[in-house]
């Protein structure tokens, strides 16, 4: 396993991340002990779940872990939780406002039976909440030593760049990664988010790596994701990757040059996938989500993988968004070009 800095901050963190969305759902205790026991064997230490995963199922979890390993293994966590979405009817057990958070952060606390939280992350927006209101509850969190760090989850680039100029004008704690969605077959946040943190120098954590299992390569086309997995009838990621037919089109091209580079450099499509998004710039570590100790032991080995140039320009190409609608596309990108000699680009070019 390899490292990297967690950008904005002091620490390290495994180039790959483990998610714990199904433990204590999908993937029973002793197993799920097993995957994080090895995990941490293999030099992985960035662990991540959330408040809501599984009811709080995960945290649970995951507190049961901790106690019951020396804090020799469980020190080397880097722990990572989130909070936003909805845990009770109430109409305040949501949000991101000083009130929700404060309950959710300590409710996560008992949870996970820890005294602080290394990476807590808004889940994702909240557009009744002020900002400085989320901002100023994060910051006194981060001097009570209840958290270390702030992370954000599911923004868009603008909502990204407000959050993280807004708490630099305060003078509070900034925001240090983002969880995304992003892998082979969901590129778009190439167009604003990626630039965004890249400028800002946050870290991104991408979510489903895989496209809901889509880049393992087990389905094949003309077939349709079974409806209890994460790419099945009635998901998102499901109809983006087998609906439409331009979008299906590509993500099969995508897949096969998956297929071919795995079988050239002897590994799985799973890997290849994995590290590509790896090693895209920007991000830290993608989160892997994995349901058994097999999984995980094939998932590791994407984390030293090196694609090489080639492989990666044929990736990046068949895989490429293809935004064709302003502000997007190439009459869109035209407005945003500029060269150093200024002749060199004409008006007609423009309109």
């Amino acid at each position: 396993m390899k490292y990297r800095m967690l950008p904005g901050t002091g620490i390290s963190v495994s180039n790959l991340a483990l998610g714990t969305m199904g433990f204590g759902t999908e993937t029973e205790e002793a197993e799920a002990f097993r995957i994080l026991d090895r995990f941490i064997e293999a030099d992985g230490n960035l662990v991540d779940t959330s408040n809501v995963y599984g009811a709080g199922a995960s945290e649970e979890l995951l507190g049961r872990w901790f106690a019951s390993r020396p804090s020799s293994t469980t020190d080397r966590v880097v722990l990572a939780t989130k909070a936003r979405f909805g845990t009770g009817p109430d109409a305040n057990e949501q949000g991101s406002s000083r009130r929700h958070l404060d309950r959710a952060l300590h409710a996560s606390l008992r949870r996970l039976q820890r005294n602080s939280i290394d990476l807590y992350q808004l889940h994702g927006w909240d557009p009744l909440t002020p900002v400085e209101e989320t901002l100023n509850f994060l910051d006194d969190a981060v001097h009570a030593g209840k958290i270390q760090y702030v992370g954000l989850s599911n923004f868009t680039g603008w909502q990204l760049q407000l959050m993280l100029s807004t708490a630099k004008a305060m003078g509070v704690t900034v925001p240090v990664s983002l969880q995304q969605q992003y892998n082979l077959v969901v590129r778009e946040i190439e167009y604003e988010v990626v630039p965004a943190a890249l400028h800002n120098g946050v870290g991104l954590l991408p979510w489903s790596p895989l496209g809901g299992g889509f880049l393992t390569g087990k389905y094949e086309k003309g077939g349709a994701a079974p409806s209890d997995s994460r790419a099945g009838a009635g998901n998102p990621m499901g109809e983006r990757i087998f609906g439409g037919l331009t979008r299906k089109d590509q993500n099969w091209a995508i897949l096969d040059v998956v297929r071919a580079v795995a079988k050239e450099q002897h590994v799985t499509p799973t890997q290849v996938a994995l590290s590509w998004v790896t090693n895209r710039p920007g991000v830290t570590a993608p989160i892997i989500g994995t349901k058994n100790l097999d999984q995980l032991e094939k998932n590791l080995l994407a984390g030293d993988l090196e694609l090489g140039a080639e492989a990666t320009r044929r990736l990046d190409e068949v895989s490429a968004p293809t935004p064709d609608d302003y502000p997007y596309g190439p009459f869109g990108m035209k407005q945003r070009d500029r060269y150093v000699d200024s002749s060199a680009q004409a008006i007609t070019e423009l309109f």
